[in-house]
């Protein structure tokens, strides 16, 4: 392990162990982060070493009160304050529609458009039996029983155009068949393969305003 020090803002790797293991056991930690590698997470630590007490103590406390405190919404699995998410008990909000997404990453790309008013249903994963995921890892049967419950007038599938998405959305489709609601899935103004949080908004908002029904979907794939 080496050292980097700031000068004229610009760092430098300096061929010398780290003299402390307080400020080695930190950068480690950070570095488990994903997308932080060891420079990226120096520079975090250095930073935190320059301030006061104070706010370094606030940020602890926020990371650990985020850990053992957040919940997930008990409607749609969206990460929340409450038993209930915010989208959810939105008044505002068209409870009677239903966007179907992977993961609450989607969800924030998803409402960063501001181009859907409806309410949401992250499974937590898509079907992928080469990962070991299968139907029963998922929440899906809470989906379904949501839908019956509800009366649910659509199901906006917005899941990622790959093989894994395509195979969930046939999967849940024959699952809903029975309950009669319109079904449909987001414009592939996306690229097949593409992921959805990495979709600028402005083709991600069209391809909600352009859903297709999925039958139309599954039959042409």
């Amino acid at each position: 392990m080496y050292l980097l020090w700031k000068d004229s803002d610009e760092l430098y790797l300096c061929h010398m162990p780290f003299s402390s293991s307080l400020l080695e056991n930190a950068v480690n930690e950070f570095a488990r982060l994903p997308g932080i590698g060891k420079k990226t997470a120096l520079r975090l630590v250095l930073h935190l070493i320059k301030q006061d007490a104070s706010e370094v103590s606030h940020f602890a406390e926020v990371i650990a009160k985020l850990r053992t405190e957040i919940k997930f919404c008990q409607r749609c699995f969206n990460i929340s304050d409450g038993d209930i998410c915010s989208i959810c008990s939105n008044s505002m909000r068209k409870q009677e529609i239903i966007c179907v997404v992977e993961n609450i990453r989607d969800v924030i790309a998803i409402e960063n458009t501001q181009q859907y008013n409806g309410t949401y249903h992250v499974l937590g994963g898509i079907i992928s039996p080469l990962d070991g995921v299968g139907p029963d890892q998922l929440n899906i049967e809470s989906l379904i029983s949501r839908v019956q419950k509800e009366k649910t007038l659509e199901i906006i599938f917005a899941l990622n155009p790959n093989i894994q998405g395509d195979t969930t959305i046939y999967y849940i489709q024959k699952k809903l068949q029975p309950l009669h609601t319109r079904v449909t899935t987001i414009a592939r103004g996306i690229a097949f393969g593409g992921e959805l949080e990495y979709a600028d908004e402005m083709t991600l908002g069209r391809s909600l305003q352009n859903r297709l029904p999925v039958e139309n979907y599954v039959s042409n794939r």
